[in-house]
């Protein structure tokens, strides 16, 4: 290696230089710029004449492309190189197949920039806060203003923004630090230029906040909040983030643990103390045997920093290895993104199942972001916005396993850098390369040496060595496709004394079964022989329950649930599922949840269809919805001890429904857990014929769906119960189905049909003489209408919903159940009562409800009650009464915990009542905190409390709930 190479020093981070020593090199004009920038980022690396035409020119490269290149390439190496040096020998710029590669030994600015900021990270971990400082000093002082600032193009516009990206990640990461000493004047002077300049990146605007309250200026604080949010709402249509919301609450409340750097410092881009949520760690587990892919994971890596990236088979092959192959790439480069890694299986091509929507695919994330999904919007263009926000200013990594197609993974697509996302599919989702700039990674089968590598990973290189001509033959017949090879390894390593040669000769004798890998008549794609093996391997038993999951909704299954699928004990169960995961047949993807490859449950499919009689199909299928229901029959009995309970017929012969033993807080964990499950149960019920299991599993899994608002599955879950009662000729069950498509339609703002739903549920309800089903559905009438405007049409149904309940009061097995409607009816009569002005009324059917509220310790409705009592005082001019009434309510929500609304409704009505009575500050502060909680939850309310905080836009007081 020269001298002369040794002392080459480029810079990047401004515009592009170069220095032999101390001497200045003349790098020629902005085309020859740019080919000398492609091959310094990329560090060693070689990049084909393609990625430099591309550089240079974009889309329009001309037809001498090849030869300006080479001519670029000459000069550059007359500068850098002024010993003539052969191209291929001693040059810093080599021919290297169709490409070049910069080969010297260099300085580069860039790379001294990352280590500079990796050894300021450590200097953060381990507490030394002043080395860290200095370091993200030095850090700046390689900052030299607009990067690769004298080269054109759309490739150097990108890599600018990366770079940006970079140095605006570091400046938060350092002035996070100089807070944490103390730094407190300079760094509020440098932030508020930053936020000038950077006016949509929370960060600064997060630090700024932390600046300003650390220096005793809590109103300066407060300020920079609301101009964001105001700048957000004009610019995006959007709110602040969860961390800017959360720290905006903290310093509303002047919170001291706020005045002082945290004890450990975080090494995230956000300070330490502005995260409210653990930071989701979601990946899946690396396959301890991966191999090879290592151009893959190469390509991978240089890709990454900058966005979107697609993992997708050639020709959607299924089993390659995209799944293994992302997780194993997003492990590595998993440091990168400290604020968390998120995953998405989207079963965009689930053989049972359906894709996962978009909308629930957002609310997962959110969920996991620390959102609360109860506030979250029901519009998919209003999720996704919210979703934006909330990854906005964070490094997150996403990973979307199996995605349908470009339009199920769209609204998932971060919108500004520092978010990886990492997508897999049998789809090469060429709209979502065509329109939003993402980065194609076919993932082809493994070559011959790497499939050789899995196998001795597998069995052990002695082995695999001792016979050459069977292993080639091996991977030949499985197409050098990772899942074959990896269900043919674990069937030769229960077989060690087999020769691998018997092995290749039953592939080769089984190869005329194998025609759903065939392509084209190509037999070396074809490896249903192999599943095969592993399957007439297995126990009898164990056979029947591999054929039967095919029969179950899916995505997932437990050992209660296929217990109940194959009619056999639950311990005979797990043994039965140890045996399939042995055989590689199924995988345990989470402690006692249990999942097979898509190619695997078709094949059971197949298997199903030419061993099980259409008897013992239809067996199988009752069972399992059997299963499902009278499980979610008992979680809805205990989550809602107010609605009545549907009748069910005995469960089949070998079911076990799961128990809970009269806790709701695990019957609410089972619906959690079971959720994707129960919604794919009701499809496949409808699908199937099973009409009577379709409305009841609607009817059991309505109640949860309605306190989570997810009213778009809750719609789709009672048409297909409408349609199945039709079926039925089963005027009861239709009833309940409008009921449930009345809340979903109140939900979802259509009130006119919400309202014309729960009136036909009336109807029904009185023609089948169901008088507690009527009352049920007078009260979402009530709703829907009070939601219109129609405070006496409200009343009205409040009312007749009370006197119904009373009806039936007595008259059922569970007298508690009836009860405890009847004193949330008796509320909602006084609620109604109290808008229409009748507030003596009012209290005389809300102190009813809480007398016998008590008296059954329903908590949650002697608060609600509790409220009412409130607002009625308060329009009596009753205001000290009021505010007991309101003080108590509050002081129940807050010890239920998690009824974060309620507490501000409360609060509001509070502030109005502290108002009316003469004490406006202490309106001010209960209607702060409500704001503050409003705002968490992204609720409409929170304007009407901005405008009551304005004393010239204050409206008058109106309760609402």
């Amino acid at each position: 290696m020269s001298t002369l190479e040794q002392q080459l020093r480029f810079s990047v981070l401004g515009p592009v230089r170069a220095w032999r020593d101390e001497t200045e090199v003349p790098l020629g004009p902005p085309q020859q710029r740019a080919v000398l920038t492609v091959l310094l980022l990329a560090e060693g690396a070689q990049v084909s004449m393609t990625k430099l035409s591309a550089a240079v020119w974009g889309n329009e490269t001309p037809a001498s492309a090849s030869g300006i290149l080479r001519g670029y390439i000459h000069r550059l190496r007359k500068a850098l190189d002024p010993v003539s040096a052969p191209a291929n020998s001693n040059s810093v710029i080599r021919s290297v197949g169709d490409g070049y590669q910069f080969c010297a030994v260099f300085e580069l600015d860039l790379r001294r920039f990352r280590d500079l900021c990796a050894q300021a990270e450590r200097a953060r971990g381990e507490g030394d806060i002043a080395g860290a400082v200095k370091l993200f000093r030095e850090v700046n002082s390689l900052w030299h203003g607009t990067p690769l600032a004298d080269v054109r193009g759309d490739y150097a516009q990108q890599q600018r923004m990366r770079l940006t990206e970079l140095w605006l990640s570091a400046t938060a990461d350092r002035l996070t630090a100089e807070l944490d000493l103390g730094h407190l004047a300079e760094a509020v002077a440098e932030l508020g230029d930053l936020v000038a300049g950077h006016p949509l990146d929370e960060r600064f605007r997060e630090l700024l906040m932390l600046a300003y309250y650390r220096s005793g200026r809590q109103a300066a604080a407060l300020d920079t909040y609301r101009d964001t949010r105001a700048l957000l709402a004009e610019e995006l249509g959007v709110d602040p983030g969860q961390a800017l919301q959360t720290l905006y609450q903290r310093v509303l409340q002047a919170d001291p643990a706020l005045l002082s750097a945290p004890p450990s410092p975080d090494p995230a881009h956000a300070p330490a103390t502005l995260r409210s949520v653990p930071v989701p760690a979601q990946l899946p587990p690396v396959l301890p045997v991966f191999v090879g892919r290592q151009t893959e994971l190469a390509r991978a890596t240089a890709l990454s920093a900058s966005g979107t990236v697609i993992v997708s088979a050639v020709a959607g092959t299924a089993g390659v290895g995209k799944t293994a192959f992302a997780v194993h790439w997003a492990h590595q480069v998993a440091y990168r993104f400290p604020d968390g890694q998120l995953y998405v299986n989207l079963r965009g091509f689930d053989p049972v199942g359906v894709p996962v929507t978009p909308e629930h695919a957002l609310r997962t994330l959110l969920e996991s972001l620390g959102a609360d999904i109860r506030a979250l919007p029901q519009d998919l263009d209003a999720l996704a916005a919210t979703y934006r926000t909330h990854i906005a200013g964070r490094r997150l990594l996403l990973l979307l396993d199996n995605a349908r197609d470009a339009a199920q993974v769209r609204p998932l697509l971060p919108a500004t850098p520092g978010t990886l996302a990492i997508i897999t599919s049998r789809d090469r989702l060429t709209g979502l390369i065509a329109v939003d700039s993402a980065h194609p990674l076919h993932l082809d089968v493994l070559t011959s040496a790497e499939a050789r590598s899995l196998l001795a990973r597998r069995l052990g290189t002695a082995r695999v060595d001792a016979e050459p001509d069977a292993v080639d033959e091996i991977i030949a017949r499985c197409a050098r496709l990772p899942l074959a090879l990896s269900v043919t390894a674990a069937r030769a390593a229960t077989r060690p004394g087999f020769p691998l040669a018997a092995l290749a000769a039953e592939l080769r004798d089984s190869a005329a079964d194998l025609d759903a890998f065939q392509d084209d008549g190509d037999t070396a794609a074809d490896v249903r022989a192999v599943f095969s093996w592993s399957y007439h391997a297995l126990t009898p038993e164990a056979a029947r329950l591999f054929r039967l999951l095919a029969l179950h909704p899916g995505p997932d299954t437990t050992a209660p649930a296929a217990a109940s699928l194959v009619g056999h004990p639950l311990p005979q169960t797990r043994r039965l599922l140890a045996q399939l995961v042995q055989a590689h047949l199924l995988d345990e993807t989470a402690p006692g949840r249990y999942a097979s490859h898509d190619l695997l449950r078709n094949y059971a499919g197949e298997l199903t269809q030419t061993f099980e009689t259409p008897a013992r199909v239809r067996a199988a299928r009752h069972r399992v919805l059997d299963h499902y229901l009278h499980t979610a029959h008992e979680a809805a009995a205990l989550t809602n001890l107010a609605r009545a309970l549907v009748p069910l017929d005995p469960v089949a012969e070998g079911v076990r429904p799961e128990e809970f033993g009269g806790d709701a807080g695990k019957a609410t964990a089972w619906f959690t857990a079971e959720h994707a499950v129960l919604i794919a149960a009701v499809e496949q019920a409808a699908a199937h014929g099973y009409d009577t299991h379709t409305w009841r599993l609607a009817w059991a899994v309505s109640n949860y769906l309605h306190l989570r608002g997810l009213w778009q599955e809750e719609e789709a879950a009672q048409r297909a119960a409408l349609e199945a009662a039709r079926r039925l000729d089963d005027q009861r069950a239709e009833a309940y189905a409008h009921r449930g498509l009345g809340l979903a339609m109140a939900g979802l703002g259509h009130l006119d049909r919400a309202a014309s739903e729960a009136r036909r549920a009336i109807e029904l309800c009185t023609d089948t003489g169901d008088l507690r089903a009527a009352a049920e559905s007078h009260r979402v009438l009530a709703w829907s209408l009070e939601q219109q405007g129609d405070l006496e049409g409200a009343r009205d149904a409040a009312q007749r919903s009370l006197a119904l309940f009373r009806a039936c009061e007595g008259k059922g097995a569970d007298d508690i159940r009836s009860r405890t409607a009847i004193a949330s009816a008796l509320n909602a009569v006084g609620w109604n009562q109290m808008l229409l002005g009748r507030h003596q009324e009012a209290l005389d059917h809300c102190r009813q409800a809480l007398a016998l509220s008590q008296e059954l310790g329903d908590a949650t409705n002697v608060a609600h009650t509790w409220d009412t009592i409130g607002c009625a005082h308060h329009h009596l001019g009753q205001h000290a009464e009021a505010v007991d009434a309101f003080q108590r309510a509050l002081d129940l929500y807050r010890l239920q915990g998690d009824l974060p609304w309620f507490v501000a409704s409360t609060l509001t009505h509070l502030g109005d009542t502290r108002l009316s009575a003469g004490t406006p500050e202490a309106a001010r502060v209960a209607w702060t905190e409500a704001l503050a909680i409003m705002d968490h939850l992204g609720h409409t309310d929170a304007e009407s409390l901005r405008k009551r905080l304005n004393p010239e836009e204050r409206p008058a007081a109106a309760p609402s709930r």
